[in-house]
C-alpha cells in the first residue's frame, strides 16, 4: 500500500520552510530558503512550490502520493478562501495563496495563520502537550499569537482571533506596521528592539551597540543588542528590559482574559533569555489576577525554530 505524505510550509517574512512528513508527524526531510518578500507574492509562491517540488524530488515521492500541503502563513486570512488577506510583514494584500499553489502544484493547499499552526504544533507535539486551554505566543520579527481553547484551535468569527501583537498596551505609543500606534508588536517584537537601538544611537548614545554592528547603524538587530546587554552594556539592557515589560503586559492581559493552563512563549526574542523572563515575571506577578496567575504556567515553546513547521505539519494531520 503507498505511503500518504504531508506538506507543512512555514512562510515568514525572511524565511520559506518547508518540510515532507509521513503522516504520523515524522518528518522525512526539510528546506529553509529566503522569502525575498521585495520580489513580490507571485515570485514567493513560485518559490514555495519550488520547494514542494525540491523535497519530492530528494526523497522519491510522487505528488500523487501527497494528502495535503498545509502553510503557515502571517495573517490576517480568510482561510476557507485560502486568501492572505493583509500582511505588513509580507507586504501582501487579498493573494489567492491557495489558489495559486495548487495551480502550480495540483494538490489540495490549506491555510491557517502562522501563530496559530505553531499553537497546534506545541499543542500537539511539544510543551503543551496534556492541556486543554493553551496559549501560544510568538516574538521574533514580529509578535503572534494562537489560542487553543478547550482542546480546540480557536479562530474566532472572521479567522483573526489571536492577534496579540496587535493588542494596543501604549496608547499613542510608537507606529505598528499595520497602522496603529502602542502595539505590542511595536514595542516587545525584535523590530522594536532594534528600532529602539537605532534611535539611542541617532540621539548619540549606543556606543557599545552601534560597535558591535561594526560601526553600521543599519546592521543593529535585536541580536547585536541582546549580546550588547549580555556584556554589561547598561544602555543595551536598558532596551531589553522595556521590550520585556511590555511583553510582560501582554502576557498578563491573556492571563486575565482568558484564564489559560499554559501560555508558551517562543520566537527569536525568547532566545535572548532570562533578562526576557525576567521582565515577563515581573510584570505578571504585578498585573495578572492571583487565581489566574497561579494557575497559568509561563513557559518556553518546546519546538525551537522548527515549531512553525512542525505546526503546519499539525494543521494538515487535522
Amino acid at each position: 500500500m503507498p505511503v500518504d505524505y504531508l506538506i507543512g510550509v512555514d512562510l515568514g517574512g525572511t524565511k520559506i520552510h518547508t518540510a515532507l512528513a509521513t503522516g504520523n508527524g515524522d518528518i522525512v526531510a526539510e528546506t529553509r530558503i529566503p522569502t525575498k518578500t521585495a520580489r513580490g507574492s507571485a515570485f514567493v509562491i513560485g518559490q514555495i512550490a519550488a520547494t514542494v517540488r525540491q523535497l519530492l524530488k530528494q526523497v522519491g515521492v510522487s505528488p500523487a502520493s501527497i494528502k495535503v500541503i498545509a502553510l503557515g502563513s502571517p495573517g490576517p486570512l480568510d482561510i476557507s478562501r485560502g486568501v492572505i488577506q493583509f500582511s505588513p510583514n509580507l507586504h501582501w494584500h487579498d493573494v489567492p495563496v491557495k489558489l495559486l499553489l495548487e495551480e502550480q502544484l495540483s494538490i489540495k493547499v490549506i491555510i491557517d495563520n502562522d501563530a496559530n499552526a505553531a499553537a497546534l504544533g506545541e499543542y500537539m507535539f511539544g510543551a503543551g502537550k496534556g492541556t486543554k486551554n493553551m496559549v501560544y505566543i510568538t516574538v521574533s520579527t514580529g509578535v503572534g499569537g494562537g489560542l487553543i481553547l478547550g482542546g480546540q484551535l480557536y479562530h474566532g468569527s472572521s479567522d483573526g482571533a489571536g492577534e496579540i501583537g496587535h493588542t494596543i498596551v501604549l496608547p499613542d505609543g510608537p507606529l505598528c506596521n499595520c497602522g496603529a500606534r502602542g502595539c505590542l508588536e511595536a514595542l516587545s517584537s525584535g523590530t522594536a528592539i532594534a528600532r529602539e537601538a537605532r534611535c539611542l544611537v541617532n540621539r548619540g548614545g549606543g556606543k557599545n551597540i552601534l560597535n558591535r554592528a561594526g560601526g553600521d547603524p543599519g546592521e543593529i538587530n535585536s541580536v547585536v543588542v541582546a549580546a550588547a546587554a549580555a556584556e554589561g552594556d547598561p544602555e543595551a539592557a536598558l532596551i531589553i528590559d522595556q521590550a520585556s515589560r511590555y511583553l510582560g503586559i501582554g502576557v498578563a492581559n491573556v492571563i486575565n482574559l482568558l484564564n489559560p493552563d499554559m501560555v508558551v512563549l517562543g520566537g527569536g526574542v525568547m532566545e535572548i533569555g532570562e533578562p526576557v523572563w525576567r521582565g515577563i515575571r515581573q510584570e505578571v506577578q504585578s498585573r495578572a489576577f492571583q487565581p489566574s496567575r497561579e494557575r497559568a504556567q509561563i513557559v518556553p515553546a518546546a519546538l525551537g525554530q522548527r515549531s512553525g513547521v512542525i505546526g503546519a505539519i499539525a494543521l494538515a494531520m487535522q
